[in-house]
């Protein structure tokens, strides 16, 4: 099965492509988990590997595809339809009467165990529509796995295996990663099975537009298709990231690749858990950047903040008090450079919560205390 492209082209050239390989080519709270601390030895990483690719999984599934009218190009006007008309006799079998025979389709990606009792986070898109999923460990065995949830908009999944005394790997602090950091992938690229490769982190806070909560880490460790859900580790054999996507002409690495970073992704998981969904606080807001105009009317020193376009009727934001061309500068007392902060910021917390919100309205501070509602999947960000 052929890769899917992530949401959009970002270049004529370059497509941002989910890792998922076609086959034949391509902390959860109070949960024990082993510790891993390994360092890489001087030229390389021999220790750290052997200590984490036992934890490193390849997944592989399958799915039901087809069942939709096929095209029906070159049929209208033409001799097929005007025979199929005159002598009752049905279209050719992919024109506007036929559709295409329902077939199985099969993809593989990669995932890591979290916990001794058979979790294992991966890619919402390596798993998505997936009628059966199976887990190839290390040394060869292949279990069946069930879904536990997933998300869409940050492309994370926990599944899980019927099995106990698993290797496990730790989360690190994805927060306090640096540009120019050590990093080392393991994947499952083209289904070729377990494979490492090292590079340094490029970037952070990555937006590729891919979903309102990018915050993808750069990494330039060669990633591929079927690379999907496999761990970015530090040089402690943490999980610092999940690798998620790659832009590329050709769909092999060039040195661009991203990572979900993995406060995220512990965030997603243990929501996960509990019911398989994820709750997201709501506002009730639409938002945008700060414009210049603004900048020089209220004769602000930068852009920092997020302008309130609109607040709609019968929402947490409008019972606040919270008004159009207020600009949020911090939630509960952390700054918010732009909106895509205050997304996070909001969306980061539980329905029901309270959280303080400092807004400047006309160049006036104020603070206003919210009760979030919560995000439905059609609700804006």
């Amino acid at each position: 099965m052929a890769d899917t492209p992530i949401m959009r082209r970002v270049a004529p050239a370059l497509a941002v492509t989910a890792l998922l390989a076609g086959t034949g080519v391509a902390a959860l709270t109070n949960v024990p988990q082993p510790a891993i601390a390994a360092s890489p030895v001087e030229g390389g990483y021999v220790d750290l590997v052997e200590q984490v690719a036992p934890a490193v999984v390849t997944i592989e599934t399958t799915r039901t595809v087809g069942a939709e009218p096929a095209h029906s190009e070159g049929f209208e006007g033409s001799p097929f339809e005007e025979f199929s008309r005159r002598f009752g006799i049905p279209m050719p079998e992919g024109g506007p009467q036929g559709q295409a025979p329902e077939r199985e389709a099969r993809g593989a990606g990669t995932g890591f165990i979290i916990s001794e009792d058979g979790r294992i986070v991966t890619n919402a898109h390596v798993v998505r529509g997936a009628t059966e999923i199976t887990v190839t460990l290390e040394d060869g065995r292949e279990i069946a796995a069930e879904l536990v949830g997933m998300d869409e908009a940050t492309d994370v999944a926990l599944i899980k295996v019927d099995e106990t005394g698993l290797p496990a790997l730790d989360f690190g602090d994805s927060e306090t990663l640096k540009v120019g950091e050590n990093v080392v992938a393991m994947g499952n690229p083209f289904g070729l099975g377990n494979t490492v490769t090292s590079g340094i982190v490029s970037a952070i806070g990555r937006d590729l537009r891919a979903g309102p909560f990018d915050n993808f880490i750069q990494t330039d460790a060669a990633i591929n298709r079927g690379n999907s859900g496999g761990p970015l580790l530090n040089d402690d054999g943490q999980v610092v990231g999940m690798n998620t996507a790659i832009i590329s002409p050709t769909g092999g690495s060039i040195g661009l690749g991203f990572a979900v970073p993995a406060d995220m992704v512990q965030t997603i998981v243990a929501d996960l858990a509990d019911d398989g969904e994820v709750q997201r606080g709501w506002l009730g807001v639409q938002i945008g950047p700060v414009s210049e105009d603004v900048i020089a009317a209220l004769g602000l020193d930068d852009a920092n903040g997020t302008m309130i376009e609109g607040v709609m009727d019968d929402t947490p934001a409008k019972e606040a008090g919270i008004q159009k061309g207020d600009i949020v500068v911090a939630v509960n007392g952390s700054a918010i450079d732009g909106p895509r902060d205050l997304t996070r910021a909001i969306a980061g917390d539980m329905p029901g919560s309270k959280v303080e919100i400092t807004v400047l309205r006309r160049g006036d501070e104020q603070t206003f205390e919210v009760t979030l509602a919560e995000r439905g999947e059609d609700e804006p960000a």
